[in-house]
C-alpha cells in the first residue's frame, strides 16, 4: 500500500514539475506561439481552482487531473522545440516550482469555456 502511495506521490510531482517546465518554456524567447498558446492555456488550467470535472464528483472529479492535464503537457511539449525543452528541464531541476493556484489562471480558464460554450450553441441554434 505504501509502495502505491509513493507511486501516486511521484506522478503528483512530475505533473507539477512538467507544469514548471511549460511555465519556463512559455517565458523563452525562441518558444514557436503556438506552443506558447496551448502551453500558457494547459499551465492556466493546472493552476486554476476551476476544474473541467469539478473534484467533488467521486472518480470522476480527478479524471482532469489524471488523464486531461497529462495529455496536455505530452501535446504541448511536442510542440516546444527539443533544445528549448531540455533548457527548461535543466532550469527546473535547478529551482523549485513556485506556482500556486491562481484566480487570474482561473478567469483564463473560465473565458476560455464561455467562449467554447457560446460557440456550440450558436452553432446548434443556427
Amino acid at each position: 500500500m505504501a509502495s502505491k502511495l509513493n507511486k501516486w506521490k511521484e506522478l503528483v510531482q512530475n505533473i507539477k514539475r512538467n507544469i514548471y517546465i511549460l511555465y519556463l518554456a512559455n517565458r523563452h524567447a525562441e518558444t514557436p506561439w503556438y506552443a506558447k498558446a496551448f502551453s500558457i492555456l494547459i499551465v492556466a488550467y493546472a493552476l486554476s481552482p476551476i476544474d473541467f470535472i469539478p473534484d467533488v464528483i467521486p472518480i470522476l472529479g480527478y479524471v482532469d487531473e489524471a488523464i486531461l492535464l497529462p495529455l496536455g503537457i505530452i501535446g504541448a511539449f511536442a510542440m516546444i522545440p527539443k533544445s528549448i525543452l531540455e533548457e527548461c528541464k535543466a532550469i527546473a531541476s535547478q529551482n523549485s516550482s513556485k506556482l500556486q493556484k491562481n484566480w487570474a489562471a482561473a478567469i483564463v480558464i473560465l473565458l476560455v469555456w464561455i467562449s467554447l460554450a457560446t460557440s456550440i450553441l450558436f452553432t446548434l441554434i443556427t
